[in-house]
């Protein structure tokens, strides 16, 4: 795309929106469907926010994902009024031999059974709308590995996809960036 705009006589204009980690809307937005899915199935022993991992190096080099994440789990757990000890931010979908961001979702799934949890809840606020990621690899491969390593009950809790409060959480951030662009 980029090789692209190089050969244009004529750019548009472009806005950016670097992040939305800590907008309260989008916190909002997460605590409720938390909220909602334990009216429905119940308080889990451990909530587990799931993020997409990157490369351990990326942090070191100065890159924010990493804080980034643990804000929006703070901000969401504070929502909730949750105890340190009730939550936990891991990290999913890792390749290559270099490390990843840590801890990683699947082995945090794969040993706390051994630390007596046996009844998980997984969110991944990173992701706005569920993709094969969320889908298949937390609420089919990673409840597998939870299941099989003696947990006993495991609930994924969906994104927010098109959720009206999520839609509105967007168009507010939308709006509020646009008016700082004029």
């Amino acid at each position: 795309i980029a090789a692209d705009f190089v050969t244009r006589r004529w750019l548009p204009n472009f806005r950016f929106i670097a992040n939305y980690c800590d907008d309260p809307g989008y916190i909002a937005a997460v605590a409720a469907s938390i909220r909602q899915h334990w009216e429905q199935h119940g308080r889990a022993d451990k909530l587990i926010f799931s993020y997409h991992g990157s490369p351990q190096r990326y942090l070191q080099n100065g890159d924010p994902y990493h804080c980034q994440c643990h804000k929006t789990t703070r901000l969401v757990a504070e929502a909730l009024g949750l105890d340190p000890n009730d939550y936990l931010s891991t990290f999913q979908s890792r390749f290559g031999r270099e490390p990843w961001l840590q801890p990683y979702t699947d082995k945090t799934l794969e040993q706390i059974p051994e630390d007596g949890v046996k009844h998980v809840a997984v969110i991944c606020p990173g992701f706005s709308s569920d993709c094969l990621e969320t889908i298949e690899e937390i609420n089919m491969e990673a409840r597998e590995s939870f299941i099989e390593s003696g947990g006993e009950q495991f609930h994924y809790i969906p994104c927010l996809n098109d959720d009206p409060v999520h839609i509105d959480a967007l168009v507010s951030i939308l709006e509020k960036r646009l008016a700082l662009s004029h």
